[in-house]
């Protein structure tokens, strides 16, 4: 039986670690070079498939697919396109079939977050029915954490070290000029549904009093006269108030607090910065002095100040993909195990991909605290292990030395384009 080459592509938003992730994948498969031939890289993730436009990974050097693993971003190239469900539009997976036949590809490696589990479900499911059957894993990576069947996703580690360290910074900040300056600071991170990332930024306190002093999670419904009353008697009794908000805050009806109208590529709602509207309540209604500031792609590009846990997370799940595929493997999640006992431990499982693809996970009520504006003790033991250690990258010039890679492309072999 001869051997069959490999596909890998990264799906969606990127992180800070999704390359160490690559990094795993590239290192594991020219280790197993008994079962996997060429290996290629989809050009901006999926389309890189559907339009044929294959980077040629035999053509980067040893050294620079070692660097992927302290270079963040996307490094061959990233999007967000959801593909159609089969019975919309069958044209778009069997193209994919169509191309993987074409190089002899018999491994497929997507690396993203619930969208892309779902895709490399059906690409797994369609092959079959093809008479063409290609081994489908899925790698784990949304900064959101909001994946099922894993203990936490890689990527969120990483983001939630910056929040973290950046709550508490700022915070600093405004607490040394509150007597006579801001009185309120509003960050705004990512999450849509799941707070998850919010939540971390309660790692920042060391003791009672300390910022943030309000967490807004998309999981409790936003009450606007409690909230302006907690940040009333915070700025009574400290100086100053700190709030880290999720940009899905929500109203308990489900509408967004920030909803600009409009979907993005995935279908999700375009959400128009809570940050600001926030400040207008505060400015609004308490007259107090404000500023906000967006994390945005800062929070998950920061590999400068990455967790080591989840680098090193980010490249075990990278590297066993590989591992389950040539163990014969197939529709599978690699994910993360979390050890029982209380020093914190963790290993790489797998889930089914039937079990993963379009389920969101939410932050549990349990991790949250009594009053909703903060987080729990048991919320607290969840999430300090995963931003524990630094590996911080090379440095040239004052500056994080990061690898660019060749991306050269393969070849066309089909003459029909998409």
């Amino acid at each position: 039986m001869s051997k069959k080459n490999a596909f890998y592509a990264q799906s969606g938003g990127v992180t800070a670690v999704i390359n160490a992730s690559a990094c795993g994948v590239i290192e594991a498969a020219r280790e197993y070079r008994e079962q996997i031939g060429q290996i290629y890289a989809g050009q901006n993730g999926i389309l890189g498939a559907l339009r044929e436009e294959l980077i040629d990974v035999g053509e980067e050097t040893v050294e620079a697919i070692s660097a992927l693993r302290h270079t963040p971003s996307g490094a061959f190239g990233s999007c967000r396109y959801k593909l159609k469900s089969l019975e919309e539009n069958r044209a778009e997976y069997q193209r994919l079939i169509e191309v993987f036949k074409a190089h002899d590809i018999g491994y497929f490696f997507y690396n993203g977050g619930g969208d892309s589990a779902d895709t490399c479900l059906k690409v797994s499911q369609l092959s079959k029915k093809m008479g063409y059957p290609i081994q489908a894993i899925h790698i784990p990576k949304t900064v959101d954490n909001d994946l099922p069947l894993t203990d936490n996703c890689p990527g969120f580690g990483s983001v939630a070290k910056y929040i973290a360290v950046s709550t508490k910074e700022a915070a600093l900040d405004v607490a040394s000029m509150c007597a006579t300056s801001t009185k309120v600071f509003i960050l705004e991170v990512m999450g849509r549904h799941a707070g998850w990332i919010a939540a971390a930024s309660a790692l920042a306190q060391q003791q009672q009093g300390d910022a943030p002093h309000i967490i807004l999670l998309p999981e409790v419904a936003f009450d606007k006269a409690r909230f302006l009353q907690k940040v009333q008697q915070t700025v009574t009794l400290h100086g100053y108030c700190v709030i880290v908000a999720s940009e899905g805050a929500q109203y308990a009806d489900g509408s967004f607090l920030a909803d600009a109208g409009g979907v993005d590529a995935f279908g999700h709602k375009q959400l128009g910065g809570v940050a600001p509207t926030l400040a207008a309540m505060v400015k609004g209604e308490l007259g107090l002095k404000y500023h906000w500031a967006l994390a945005d792609y800062l929070q998950r590009a920061a590999r400068h100040i990455a967790s080591a846990t989840d680098v090193a997370q980010a490249y075990a799940v990278g590297y066993a993909a590989v591992e389950a595929a040539v163990a014969g493997k197939n529709a599978i999640m690699t994910t993360i195990v979390r050890g029982p006992a209380e020093q914190y431990t963790w290993s790489v499982g797998e889930a089914p991909l039937s079990q993963v693809a379009n389920v969101e996970k939410n932050m549990p009520a349990e991790y949250i605290s009594e009053d909703g504006f903060g987080i729990s003790q048991a919320g607290r033991d969840y999430l300090a292990p995963l931003i524990q250690g630094e590996d911080y990258p090379p440095y040239k010039n004052g500056i994080p030395h990061y690898v660019s890679l060749k991306r050269q492309l393969v070849e066309k072999k089909l003459e029909s384009e998409f």
